[in-house]
């Protein structure tokens, strides 16, 4: 897995160069996102998706 810096980096290099600080603010946001995604998912940290319903709509359906 890529540290923080690396990632920075390889988002840094890979935006259009005229990219502005909003632009790759938004991309390391992001990226942090689907990372803690992705780590949750690894440690069984999820629900169904019947459950997110329920959660969403505060009743059973």
């Amino acid at each position: 897995m890529q540290t923080a810096k690396q990632a920075t980096k390889q988002i840094i290099d890979h935006v259009s160069d005229q990219a502005t600080w909003d632009d790759i603010m938004y991309e390391l946001y992001v990226k942090q996102k689907i990372e803690k995604g992705l780590s949750a998912i690894e440690e069984g940290r999820v629900i169904s998706n019947e459950d997110a319903k329920k959660r969403l709509l505060g009743n059973d359906g």
